[in-house]
């Protein structure tokens, strides 16, 4: 059984205002012994972010899960005014083997509405039925427009992933050694949509050259079952309780879906985190 947890940390801050990251990761055990741990709103050197101790988040949660490849996807990176940098974005922690990392920086449009830069961060790993592609994100907050164009920019990316799969590279030295590559994929991530949403839905659509489509996990396993809340659970300043963090599967793995779980109890973000298990 192949364990996948994704979770938005808001840097570690709970619900009860207070920042800690070894509860966090404390109570994501509790949810699974995960193979891979997706993390969106991870941050480095962000004193000025509400509750945040300024620590680089990044190196922390590597610390923290010892026997587990920590990557670091940034997409937001800007000087701190004192010499140093400042860093925001999202990281996959694997105890899988990893044998390929990718970062796609995701559309950025102009938009008058307040936004940052938005990355889809990819680890290739290796899962007991063969490689598979693990991708993680978090979309803009502000805009549907934005977000209609980071969908399109993951779309783009699984596109060429399933293309490159098809045509294997010539393989090289060094910097050009060949890596094992797959067609199959789960992505996950805090999308800042509902499930009716059709931006949300244009994530699912079909593709024109046999790329599998990326399914809704929860979707494929629940049928019209409604996703549970994933926001807003226990503090509805931005709103009623509603889902707006999924698990996307590739069609071709679909049917290998054996649970997927909202959990309604941690308070250890204003998120709740999403477990995927598959049946490999």
């Amino acid at each position: 059984m192949l364990r996948i947890v994704t979770w938005n940390i808001q840097w570690g801050l709970g619900i009860d205002e207070t920042q800690n990251l070894s509860r966090l990761i404390g109570d994501a055990r509790a949810i699974a012994d995960f193979d891979v741990l997706c993390l969106q709103e991870v941050s480095d050197n962000f004193a000025n972010l509400k509750g945040n101790d300024g620590s680089d988040q990044f190196a922390e949660l590597g610390h923290l899960l010892p026997g587990y490849t920590a990557i670091a996807g940034v997409g937001l990176d800007i000087p701190d005014g004192a010499g140093g940098r400042r860093r925001f974005g999202n990281t996959i922690l694997s105890r899988l083997p990893v044998l390929q990392v990718l970062r796609y920086t995701l559309p950025w449009e102009a938009a008058a509405t307040r936004n940052m830069p938005r990355l889809l961060l990819e680890a290739v790993v290796e899962a007991p039925s063969g490689p598979l592609r693990i991708m993680t994100t978090h979309l803009e907050y502000s805009s549907s427009e934005l977000r209609r164009a980071q969908v399109e920019g993951i779309r783009e990316a699984h596109r060429t992933a399933h293309e490159r799969h098809l045509t294997p590279r010539e393989n090289g030295p060094g910097t050009y050694v060949r890596f094992p590559t797959t067609s199959s994929a789960v992505l996950t991530g805090d999308f800042n949509m509902r499930p009716e949403d059709p931006v949300k839905r244009r994530i699912s659509d079909p593709f024109g050259n046999g790329t599998p489509r990326l399914l809704d996990a929860w979707e494929a396993a629940r049928g019209s079952t409604p996703h549970p809340p994933s926001f807003c659970l226990f503090e509805q300043s931005n709103g009623p309780p509603h889902c707006c963090d999924f698990m996307f599967v590739t069609e071709d793995i679909a049917s290998r879906v054996s649970r997927v779980a909202y959990d309604q109890n941690t308070q250890a973000s204003d998120h709740q985190p999403v477990l995927l298990e598959l049946d490999m």
